[in-house]
């Protein structure tokens, strides 16, 4: 008999697995098995990736780009970041300034695993995307939540921020607009945000903006080095293929910012995943440098589920949605769900049992507030049919409705 033990490092036992990867194997396992379930915790457009974007990558194939590149992505890669950049944002970076990634996460991680040390404090505000506190606690950092509550429609406050820096303090992690919430910074709220990091001479701002062009607001989307360029020296700047062009699984994440941090980037990578794929960085070029107006329709679409789900989870007892400014979700708060007992008796006690009860008794799978660090809550994302929104809301209803 063996008498191996197996054994995991430290780092990897410091973090969890992906609450929102984890309820999509739960609901993929029940559509094999036959049940009827409606899947809303999956963060991808269900829109396809634009034909010209395939017809580049094709066209790479035949042209024989299928070879090693450069460790963090293709002049021609670089080149069209950089063009969007200066389009988009007003944002002039060098191609030393920027880094071609195997999707966001792997630019986050990256940014992290090269900055961060043991002790070190990240500011995070909540809710926040599930990976970023795992990823600093990776890296043997601290994270620091900041709670932006539903009363404060999910956004922090600057006193809030100020008051979370410590000499510690190495990044603060900023997504705008959210996921989970889709809240949205003005640029008025950027500008005092700006003004909290500038006190603070030693902090860097880690800026995600995969959602950028998944926009409804009033305002104009702003990022926060186009709003406080003296500041662009600490800001990293991270964006994506995967939302706005529905290209999830071609993995194309990339930032733009401090030299010193892209080169930092480039050597961890090249220790790593070494290059993203020849061909996925062909097919980004081309949806960076082509024709844009396909989002103005797509955002269309979007705003309309939008509509819909917040009004029909607004109908919910116990529920309260607020109406989000971009991205594809929706975040109801479910406190007036909570202390209340399903048709079996059993206790809503958390949001995490909430999202259980919906799965079991409804058959739709949302992603619980727990796993974003607010509760009580839950994400829904409406990145579905207008039909398969409104059978999973009416179920919610009936769920909800049940309760006693």
């Amino acid at each position: 008999m063996s008498t191996f033990k197996p054994h995991v490092s430290a780092a990897l036992g410091r973090i969890q697995p992906s609450a929102t990867l984890a309820m999509t194997a739960r609901v993929t396992k029940l559509k094999a098995d036959g049940v009827d379930v409606i899947g809303l915790s999956a963060g991808e457009p269900d829109f396809d990736t634009p034909d010209f974007v395939k017809e580049a990558a094709i066209e790479a194939i035949r042209n024989g780009q299928t070879k090693y590149t450069l460790v963090d992505g293709t002049v021609a890669l670089k080149d069209a970041i950089r063009g969007k950049f200066r389009r988009d944002n007003g944002l002039d970076f060098g191609l030393d300034q920027i880094s071609v990634n195997v999707g966001g996460k792997h630019t986050l991680f990256n940014a992290l695993v090269a900055t961060v040390d043991a002790g070190d404090e990240v500011i995070i505000p909540a809710p926040y995307w599930v990976s970023y506190p795992d990823i600093v606690a990776f890296c043997g950092g601290t994270p620091v939540i900041i709670e932006g509550t539903a009363a404060q429609n999910y956004k922090i406050t600057p006193a809030q921020l100020d008051a979370a820096i410590t000499p510690k303090t190495r990044w603060i992690m900023f997504n705008s607009p959210s996921n989970p919430s889709g809240a949205a910074y003005s640029p008025q709220e950027l500008d005092a945000i700006g003004e909290v990091v500038r006190r603070h001479p030693h902090v860097m701002v880690m800026v995600d903006d995969m959602y950028e062009h998944v926009w409804y607001a009033d305002f104009a989307f702003s990022t926060l080095a186009q709003r406080c360029p003296d500041l662009i020296d600490r800001i990293l700047t991270v964006n994506g293929c995967s939302k706005a062009y529905a290209m999830t699984g071609w993995r194309i994440g990339y930032a733009g910012g401090p030299a010193w941090i892209i080169k930092a980037m480039a050597k961890l990578q090249s220790q790593s995943t070494s290059n993203p794929c020849s061909i996925a960085q062909a097919a980004a070029a081309a949806a960076l440098g082509g024709p844009q107006q396909f989002l103005d329709d797509r955002n269309a679409a979007f705003k309309k589920r939008r509509d819909m789900v917040v009004a029909m989870l607004n109908d919910a007892p116990g529920l309260n949605c607020p109406t989000p400014d971009g991205a594809f979700y929706v975040y109801p708060d479910a406190s007036g769900c909570m202390g209340k007992k399903t048709p079996d008796g059993k206790l809503i006690d958390s949001d995490e049992a909430l999202i259980d009860y919906f799965l079991d008794s409804a058959r739709v799978a949302a992603v619980h507030g727990g796993a974003f660090g607010l509760s009580p809550a839950f994400r829904v994302s409406y990145a579905t049919s207008e039909a398969v929104l409104k059978d999973a809301c009416v179920r919610i209803q009936q769920a909800c409705a049940a309760l006693a």
